[in-house]
């Protein structure tokens, strides 16, 4: 795992200024996760958020149809996706800890973001959601998620 330093996550240029899988995956996964599902590329497709127990870090949020599941990783079995992040944040801090639960609010919207201690997507040093839409146009999802699917078999 990529461990973003806490000054470059305070400060909005070197924030925006990062390759967008560590852009997507330290602090603005909520944003291409919203994008994901307000371009209906997965159609049965929902977020999920990794809630981190009290006093600890590792909140992310990603979206699933239940078993393939899509972040700046691409495509990933679910349960592969999540045993790799409580791999990731275990061997870091040995009791960490954490629930999933099933996003229950909109992803593009900036007030119940702020109220979730999440930036908006107009809150970045440029247009997140522009940025995580070119992200998605790189990625041919049907190919990488059938790809994913056959490895479950």
């Amino acid at each position: 795992m990529y461990w973003l330093d806490g000054a470059i996550k305070r400060d909005p240029v070197r924030r925006w200024n990062l390759p967008d899988r560590i852009f997507f995956g330290r602090g603005a996964c909520h944003i291409l996760a919203g994008s994901y599902l307000k371009q209906g590329i997965g159609p049965h497709f929902y977020a999920e958020h990794i809630v981190p127990a009290l006093g600890f870090s590792g909140s992310h949020i990603y979206v699933t149809d239940g078993r393939i599941s899509f972040d700046f990783h691409g495509y990933a079995l679910r349960e592969r996706l999540l045993a790799h992040h409580w791999r990731g944040w275990r061997k870091r801090y040995p009791t960490w800890s954490g629930s999933v639960e099933r996003v229950a609010f909109d992803l593009l919207d900036t007030k119940s973001l702020n109220a979730r201690k999440m930036l908006g997507p107009d809150q970045y040093g440029g247009s997140a959601l522009a940025r995580a839409q070119a992200y998605l146009a790189r990625i041919d999802h049907s190919n990488a998620y059938a790809r994913t699917a056959h490895r479950a078999y």
